[in-house]
């Protein structure tokens, strides 16, 4: 299996990119986030995610791990297939993302091509529940959070900085949710009220 690639693009078209590694042209389908950063000539490394099947091998590239790992979290959901999964991570950033299952907000991930409002809106419920596991996750790299509070308090703040919140505006949208909702609210739950009254 291929984790990751580094070469030089040499083709960048509409959906994929060719990505000379050692003379051998690997084709790589990718978001056109992604897409979009890349130059013929310039040197890249992209995080690979390889699909084997009877008929074919396909490549497909993420700047990131995060990107990878939401490809991969995206295609758990019934209906959304590889194609699906790019078309979401081309419309919406990983942060964009984990802030529409936050918010519950199926119009936005409708935005992408392909998904219409039924589909959006499994995506939005089936994975409303891992999106806060998945931003903590992802968030481990950011340095100096001191997670004061505990258990879903402490992963609902660090979920917020890692969208771009100040840790002070953070801690302080939880700790007020924590106080409205009560003891033993999960982190999905802060998150999602954290974020609604900072959006007022």
């Amino acid at each position: 299996m291929i984790g990751k690639l580094t070469g030089l693009v040499d083709h960048v078209a509409a959906d994929h990119a060719i990505l000379d590694v050692g003379g051998v042209g690997y084709l790589v389908a990718c978001p056109t986030s992604t897409l979009s950063r890349l130059q013929a000539g310039a040197a890249v490394s992209l995080m690979i995610e390889t699909r084997i099947t009877d008929e074919t091998i396909k490549l497909y590239g993420f700047f990131t791990a995060d990107e990878r790992e939401w490809f991969r979290l995206l295609q758990t959901v019934q209906n959304v297939g590889a194609r699906v999964a790019l078309s979401v991570l081309s419309a919406l950033s990983p942060r964009e993302l984990e802030r529409a299952l936050a918010l519950g907000d199926k119009a936005l991930i409708g935005r992408a091509q392909g998904v219409g409002p039924k589909l959006a809106l499994r995506i939005a419920t089936e994975l409303k529940d891992k999106a806060p596991a998945m931003m903590a996750r992802s968030g481990e790299a950011i340095p100096s959070i001191v997670a004061k509070p505990a258990g879903p308090e402490a992963d609902a703040l660090l979920a917020l900085v890692k969208l771009g919140y100040s840790q002070g505006q953070a801690a302080e949208a939880v700790a007020r949710a924590a106080r409205e909702l009560g003891d033993h609210t999960g982190a999905d739950v802060l998150i999602r009220e954290s974020l609604r009254a900072m959006g007022r």
